[in-house]
């Protein structure tokens, strides 16, 4: 498990990769058009196999002394435009990260593959209210 380690004046902090994984997950998720975090198909298996939401699923992250990189694997929700939802992924984890973390993100690479097509008693609902 890398970790990064940030010097200070008093002793050094250290960040688990995991724990940039759950930040880029929650930012990923907040933005509108992002349907779902997806692992592919061995990281659907292993996420059936364990209980509870995995907030990092679909997540991968390469944390070094002071900076990292992202791959998100995502699905959109049908409709949206692919490469706009895109760029607002990639805006909201860069913030996030940097934010929470101090540090730099080198590249966040946002890999769609799959589209959610609403339930159609859902879109029923919507369209009479």
């Amino acid at each position: 498990m890398d970790n990064s380690r940030l010097e200070g004046s008093i002793g050094s902090v250290r960040i688990a990769d995991e724990v940039v994984e759950v930040i880029a997950g929650m930012a990923a998720s907040e933005v509108e058009g992002v349907a779902e975090m997806s692992g592919g198909f061995v990281g659907d298996i292993a996420n059936m196999l364990s209980r509870g939401k995995n907030v990092s699923r679909g997540i991968k992250v390469e944390v070094g002394e002071t900076d990292a990189t992202v791959d998100l694997f995502l699905a959109v929700e049908y409709g949206v435009s692919i490469p706009d939802v895109a760029q607002k992924v990639q805006e909201a984890v860069k913030g996030a990260i940097e934010g929470m973390t101090g540090l730099s993100v080198l590249e966040i690479n946002v890999h769609i593959q799959g589209i959610a097509f609403k339930n159609p008693l859902e879109a029923k609902e919507n369209k009479e209210n």
